[in-house]
């Protein structure tokens, strides 16, 4: 009797043993059927990380549309602003055999080799979010996100017709810019619209831009260097809420009035910026809509049924400030 208690203990611990090999810290698999033993279509999703709202958004809308009562597995990895984490997830799902792949990539450079690994295992990759810059354009099927450069544009544009509106179109505009990640794509073409539009206004002047990484606690610290450095700010472009929500506190902190003193314009419209609208804090909010979950589920739809996909697909953006943020709050999903 105890020689059999030992063999079953021994049997229990060589099971956990086994059950731990293949344990993965980052990953999270939406359903625990495996593909062998489904008609699920299993889906490798490397994302950028939770650094904002936005962010948090984007992921709910994977998670929330490749379910398997939607046909799908989910297999999830948050690659915490590392683009070596999201290298080791895409050649992890290759070893898995996954059905396709989705990348959000943090930067555009240093995909080439992976993204070749991929293509010769014959598994489709989408981008979302986020390009990458590669020689064969062949290695992802399909992109989707937001029009970049056209939401930088969008923002000096709307800053121009507000300062019509309230007499000071002829001022001398001094200007700073938070960026976001240096080397991603939100901020190339966002960094690229913004300083296009703001050469084309000669009374507008760029003092400076530096990198808040997209995270509300380096906004709060690039704004207050810009405090310390200038006295004569009049506006504020942050290419993402966050990063305004920090450079708020900040521009409190120095005893200054945000949207009235400066002039804050953020890109993203994530709901709390809507709110930060209505209470005057923010002036406008330029939206990158993060809700990408649906159109890569359409993508991979049509690619399951043999059809042909874009390239690029953008998706619908709308721009907020005081005239209608209050009333699309109440419905804002994000």
């Amino acid at each position: 009797m105890i020689k059999k208690q030992i063999l079953s203990y021994t049997v229990f611990l060589v099971s956990l043993c086994l059950a731990g090999c293949f344990y993965r810290p980052n990953a999270q698999r939406s359903s625990l059927v495996t593909p062998t033993e489904s008609n699920l279509i299993v889906v490798g999703y490397a994302q950028v990380g939770a650094e904002s709202d936005w962010r948090v958004a984007n992921t709910q809308s994977f998670k929330s549309t490749f379910t398997e009562e939607n046909g799908f597995e989910l297999i999830f990895i948050d690659a915490q602003q590392k683009p070596e984490n999201q290298i080791k997830a895409l050649r992890n799902f290759i070893q898995q055999e996954v059905d396709y792949i989705v990348l959000a990539p943090i930067v555009e450079s240093g995909w080439d080799s992976v993204l070749k690994e991929v293509k010769e295992a014959g598994i489709p990759l989408i981008l979302s979010d986020r390009m990458v810059n590669v020689e064969d354009d062949s290695l992802y099927v399909s992109w989707v996100g937001g029009n970049f450069v056209k939401e930088g544009e969008d923002s000096v544009e709307w800053l121009h017709n507000y300062l019509k509106e309230i007499g000071r179109d002829k001022e001398i505009i001094n200007i700073v810019e938070m960026q976001g990640t240096l080397g991603s794509t939100a901020e190339i073409g966002r960094t690229e619209g913004i300083e296009k539009k703001i050469a084309e206004y000669p009374n507008f002047r760029l003092l400076e831009k530096q990198t808040g990484d997209f995270v509300q606690s380096m906004g709060q610290e690039v704004m207050e260097g810009f405090l310390k450095k200038y006295d004569d700010i009049d506006v504020l472009i942050a290419q993402n809420d966050n990063m305004a929500f920090g450079a708020i506190d900040a521009i409190e902190a120095a005893g200054l009035v945000p949207g009235k003193d400066i002039i804050i314009i953020s890109i993203e419209a994530v709901k709390a910026a809507l709110e930060e609208i209505v209470a005057g804090r923010i002036n406008a909010s330029i939206e990158c809509n993060p809700l990408h979950g649906p159109r890569v589920a359409e993508i991979i739809r049509k690619l399951e049924a043999g059809e042909p996909v874009e390239k690029k697909i953008y998706v619908n953006e709308e721009i907020f400030d005081i005239k209608n943020a209050a009333e699309r709050l109440p419905t804002r999903e994000y």
